[in-house]
């Protein structure tokens, strides 16, 4: 469940907690410390309640064995949307195909020669 509209990605980490009949934040303090994993209430609060930004590969590879489901369980990636700003820089044009581009011809000067 992400909490930002605007991530690229969906973190699913409260389902699958309230699948394995963990409701509170702090369900998830012992299972992370039997994994190797030390962190504070607040740390597991707010790997919880929010998308992270970073994700250390420890905490990953714990949450997967925790709840037995591959990384692509815990984190999907939503499709990008082109906006309108995306299509004003030229990053999201569909008038032009790939074959319909063109090198652009160069141009060479040649300096001047030397004056005796």
């Amino acid at each position: 469940m992400a909490t930002d509209q605007n991530s690229p990605v969906e973190w699913n980490l409260r389902t699958l907690m309230a699948d394995a009949g963990m409701f509170q934040t702090t369900d998830l303090i012992q299972p992370l410390r039997e994994h190797g994993v030390q962190l504070s209430r607040e740390q597991v609060f707010r790997l919880v309640t929010r998308t992270p930004e970073r994700l250390n590969v420890e905490v990953l590879a714990a949450l997967c064995k925790i709840f037995d489901c591959g990384p692509s369980e815990l984190i999907t990636v939503k499709p990008q949307r082109i906006t309108p700003a995306a299509d004003a820089a030229g990053q999201g044009r569909r008038d032009i195909s790939i074959g319909d581009l063109r090198p652009v011809r160069a141009r060479l000067h040649r300096p001047d020669p030397p004056r005796s």
